[in-house]
């Protein structure tokens, strides 16, 4: 190793350019044997440390997302359920409603893939560069009620409201009490202010959430604002899980839950 290369791994510490110090040693065997003219050295070191940094930045957000699973759109197999909206949900993959603060509402029966591709949506945004949580509703529910208790339910719902894309899972199981159709309303409301996404899944259809509601001024004013805005996606087909039982393989099981 030369003077000059010690002194330039010593400068890319420094500058904290680690992505270009990984590669240096190949970069600099291709100089040498003339695969590499001067500016297309620096070109390629560059480009390097570009690749190292997006892929330490989506490393950082998949970990911020608190996805249950790293599903992918491109690993569920839509030819094991053929009624599902294919076409539609290539359509979503475009990210077009994420850009215009648009929602995406995924509901049908039990175990047709709706947690997978709401997830795997979300892993699609977060490679996208947006900041994105995952999250179970009756989760996000009790987590703003304890913000009730020890007086950080402002904090708490900044935490929500604050990413590019917000998935609750399992939306509507239950009859909502007062505070918590409450909070979910001020949950839904900071985010139609400042153009928020959302992705909701549910077995039911958003027909069937109002009577969900104790009070029907906030379920209207709550609904309303998150059905208008949203693209509705029916999801329908047989279950996945009969085929994950322990014992069972199929060629067609996806790790898909809802």
């Amino acid at each position: 190793m030369t003077i000059i290369d010690t002194a330039l791994r010593d400068s890319l510490r420094a500058l904290k350019l680690s992505g270009m110090l990984q590669t240096l040693d190949a970069r600099l065997i291709q100089a040498h044997a003339g695969e590499l003219g001067h500016l297309e050295f620096l070109q390629v070191l560059c480009h390097d440390e570009i690749s190292r940094r997006e892929t330490t930045s989506i490393a950082r957000r998949l970990a911020k997302a608190k996805f249950e699973q790293q599903a992918t759109l491109e690993e569920f197999d839509f030819a094991a359920s053929p009624k599902l909206p294919a076409a539609q949900i290539r359509d979503l993959a475009a990210l077009r409603w994420l850009q215009t603060g648009e929602s995406v509402i995924l509901y049908g029966p039990v175990g047709v893939g709706k947690t997978h591709l709401a997830q795997a949506l979300g892993h699609l945004a977060v490679r996208r560069g947006a900041d994105v949580r995952f999250i179970k509703t009756s989760r996000a529910l009790a987590d703003l009620a304890g913000g009730h208790a020890d007086r950080t339910w402002t904090k708490r719902l900044g935490e929500l409201a604050r990413p590019d894309l917000l998935i609750l899972d399992d939306f509507a199981m239950r009859e909502l009490t007062a505070p918590q159709a409450d909070d979910l309303y001020e949950l839904v409301s900071e985010r139609a202010r400042t153009a928020k996404s959302m992705i909701i899944t549910s077995n039911r259809a958003p027909v069937d959430w109002y009577p969900l509601f104790p009070n029907p001024v906030v379920a209207e004013s709550l609904l309303d604002r998150l059905i208008n805005t949203s693209h509705q996606v029916f999801m329908n087909g047989p279950s996945y899980r009969p085929n994950r039982r322990p014992g069972r393989t199929n060629s067609t099981t996806t790790k898909t839950d809802k």
